[in-house]
Order: structure tokens, then C-alpha cells, then sequence
């Protein structure tokens, strides 16, 4: 097969849940296992950092993979979804797999695959590790894609692991409270490995602390040791364990807390034996977009109006974006989408008012109609006009909006995934 018929085969052969949502979710480990043992345990062939948490997981992987890269280690990096290109998931040294490593390895898997059918994240996380062992890679940062307990990456034994800060998202799979969603994502602290969590929350740090206790972990609350504020658009001032500014690339509010994350993940991996200085973590900061890829996060793409995407989709996202808009004291054109499986309502009832509105709806089974958006947000007194096609949003965006007016682009990571100059 051909690339893309061989990426055409894995979707239309398995379940992927960015595309169809909980049909997709898989609930043990069973189908990795055999997939790992089938290829000799690529997972058990490289040293790893385990990434978990409800939003930031994967600025913080692109961060430390970033900070590792600029220490000279050959750092491959396994993050999901992808925006553009499926290979934009599995990449060593910011550089994405190539496509005849794709190919090679789902012919080299194909009989495996189809006498267990597992789901796409289920082969494209065994993808990586294959991918990881056969470059032999010093280290990897690999990012949960949903939970932490059930998922597909928890197979490996990382060196540590850390849990970014725990919100509302994918309640269908994980639970209903914080509590219970906090026990999935703890599912990924192993026996006496370090754990780090970004930040304590009275409702969370009970259920985190008790799981470390039960294996033996030490366990560290990055926000202990390490405050961090945004004092301009790209610097970063640190108080704590830590003292001085940092500038960094990553843009949005909500980075704080990531870098925070980030330099305690640098902390551990130092104490572990890995040659990172602080210039490391300095100079990476400044460059995480460029040597890692990273996009979609308060990402500007234009400047008369500006024009701003951040794949911000769940209610804690969504609150950071709507609070950083504020900020800009802008007239704000909004373009927007959802999937069909999330509440609404928390979401939509921390938008604007005063915006107007594009109701978009990406390319995907599991997108929010527009209309139906359209609707569920004028109950809220939310006003605009229907556009279904994403790049036809913004373009009309563009021509309601003044240059000093300030276009946001959201609501779905498949929304941003879809920008065509993304």
C-alpha cells in the first residue's frame, strides 16, 4: 500500500475516537499487551517520561521534550491528536516519523492487527514504540491520550511520570466528579516511580497522595515549589525553589502552570542522573514551537485584525481562552465549534455575549452541528450566523472584522485542526 491508502486502511479498519467518540474507548490493556509482544516490547527498549493530566498535557511534553532536545539527548516525542498530518503524533527530535516507517510497520503488523482488532490509538501508540526502540532514542515523553488508567500508553514503566492539573472533560469514560476523574489519570503512577502533579486542588490531592502512598512513589505538587506568573506576553516570572524569569514561546495564560510543570519535571530528571542545566530549560522555553512543532496553542496567525486559535475544548480551556480575550479589550468575532458528545452548556455559558459568532463544525462524525450549536448558544443570548465549513467561518470572519478587531478561532481541537495557514 501506498501512504495514504495505508493511512486510509488504519481508519477505516479501526475505531478512532477523535473521529466517532466512546465506541472507540477501549477498556483494558489487553489489546496493547499483544500488540507490544507481538513486536519483542519496543515499550521496554528506552527510558520514559509518562505525561498525563486533563488540559496542558501536551505543552508540557512538547516543553520537555524541547528542554531534553537543547541537552543534546535524542528525545523522541508521542503526543495526540494530530492537526494536519497523522505522523505529526510520533517524532524524534521535533522531526515527525517518516512515511515508509508508517508503512513498513502496518504491513509488518497487519496479521496482528487483524486477528485483534484494536483500536487506532491502540496501534499508533504501539507505532511509536516500535518507532522509539528501533531509533534508539535516549528518552521519550509520551502523553496520555485519554484517562491514564485504561489507556493504551500505560504499558510502560517511565522513569517519571507527571499529571498536569485535573478539570472537567470525557466524563462519559473517566467520571462524573473530580475525584473520579482524578483516579483515572493516577492510574499512570507506577510502583516507586516519582510522580509529579502540577498543581494541588482540595478535591484532587487526597486521591493522588493516597495512590502514591499505595505504590511506594514519592510524590511532588509542582505549585509547592514553584510559582509562576506571566508578567508580558512572552516572560514568565518564577518564585519558589526557583527564581528569575524565563521567556518562553508558548503565549497563552494558562502556561504558567506548564512551565511550572515543566521545570519540576527537569528538577527530577536531573536528580535521576540526566545532564540538564537550567540554560537548557532557559534557551528550550524560548523555542518549544520551533524545535518541537507545537500548534494550536494561543496561536496567532494574524495580526490586522489579529487573529488568535488555541485548541482549548473543554470548560477549564475554555475559561482560560474567554478570561486571556478579555485582556485585549477588542471587539471580538468568534469562530466556533463543538463535538456532539461534550455538555454544552458549561462551555458555552462562559462565552461572551458581546462577541459575534460563526458556528462552524469540522469534518468529523463526532462534530456538533452548527446549527444546533447556533441554537443552544442564542438560549444564551450568544448571536451569529451559521457557516458550517471552518475555513469559510473565519473568511467571513474577516471580512465582518476591522483590523483592530480581534478574531478568535475554537471551541474544538478539530475546529483548529482544520485552519488551512495553520
Amino acid at each position: 500500500m501506498s501512504y495514504q491508502e495505508t493511512i486510509q486502511y488504519l481508519y477505516a479498519r479501526l475505531p478512532m475516537f477523535q473521529r466517532i467518540g466512546a465506541d472507540a474507548f477501549r477498556e483494558d490493556l489487553t489489546n496493547t499487551q499483544a500488540l507490544c509482544e507481538a513486536l519483542g516490547f519496543p515499550h521496554r527498549k528506552f527510558k520514559s517520561v509518562h505525561v498525563g493530566g486533563t488540559n496542558g498535557k501536551g505543552s508540557v511534553s512538547h516543553g520537555m521534550a524541547a528542554v531534553l532536545m537543547k541537552a543534546g539527548y535524542k528525545t523522541g516525542l508521542y503526543t495526540s491528536p494530530h492537526l494536519k498530518e497523522f505522523t505529526e503524533r510520533i517524532k524524534i527530535n521535533g522531526l515527525e516519523a517518516s512515511q515508509n516507517f508508517t508503512m513498513d510497520f502496518v504491513e509488518r503488523i497487519k496479521p496482528t492487527l487483524e486477528k485483534i482488532n484494536p483500536s487506532f490509538f491502540e496501534i499508533t501508540t504501539v507505532m511509536a514504540f516500535d518507532y522509539f526502540a528501533r531509533e534508539n532514542v535516549d528518552i521519550a515523553i509520551v502523553e496520555v491520550g485519554l484517562g491514564g488508567r485504561l489507556d493504551s500508553t500505560n504499558v510502560i514503566t517511565p522513569a517519571v511520570s507527571l499529571i498536569t492539573n485535573i478539570s472537567y472533560d470525557h466524563q462519559q469514560q473517566l467520571g462524573n466528579t473530580l475525584e473520579e476523574i482524578a483516579f483515572e489519570k493516577a492510574g499512570i503512577i507506577k510502583p516507586s516511580v516519582p510522580i509529579i502533579v502540577s498543581e494541588r486542588q482540595s478535591e484532587t490531592e487526597g486521591v493522588f497522595l493516597q495512590q502514591a502512598k499505595n505504590r511506594k512513589s514519592k510524590i511532588t505538587f509542582a505549585s509547592d515549589h514553584y510559582q509562576v506568573s506571566k508578567t508580558s506576553s512572552d516572560t514568565y516570572q518564577f518564585s519558589g525553589d526557583y527564581n528569575g524569569t524565563v521567556k518562553s514561546d508558548l503565549q497563552g495564560n494558562y502556561q504558567a502552570k506548564n512551565i511550572a510543570a515543566i521545570y519540576a519535571l527537569t528538577e527530577e530528571l536531573r536528580q535521576l542522573g540526566f545532564n540538564l542545566r537550567d540554560e537548557h530549560f532557559k534557551e528550550a522555553l524560548t523555542q518549544v514551537t520551533s524545535l518541537t512543532g507545537l500548534k494550536g496553542r494561543w496561536q496567532q496567525l494574524g495580526k490586522s485584525p489579529l487573529i488568535i486559535a488555541d485548541a482549548g475544548h473543554n470548560e477549564a480551556g475554555i475559561r482560560n481562552a474567554t478570561a486571556q480575550l478579555k485582556e485585549y479589550n477588542k471587539k471580538l468575532h468568534l469562530v466556533f465549534g463543538m463535538v456532539n458528545d461534550k455538555d454544552p452548556w458549561p462551555v458555552l455559558s462562559l462565552l461572551p455575549t458581546e462577541a459575534a459568532y460563526y458556528f462552524c463544525q469540522a469534518n468529523i462524525p463526532r462534530a456538533l452541528n452548527a446549527e444546533v450549536l447556533r441554537e443552544k448558544a442564542a438560549a444564551l443570548g450568544l448571536q451569529g450566523t451559521v457557516i458550517p465549513d471552518v475555513n469559510r467561518a473565519i473568511e467571513e470572519a474577516k471580512k465582518k472584522a476591522s483590523p483592530d478587531d480581534l478574531i478568535f478561532i475554537g471551541g474544538s481541537t478539530f475546529v483548529v485542526a482544520e485552519i488551512e495557514n495553520l
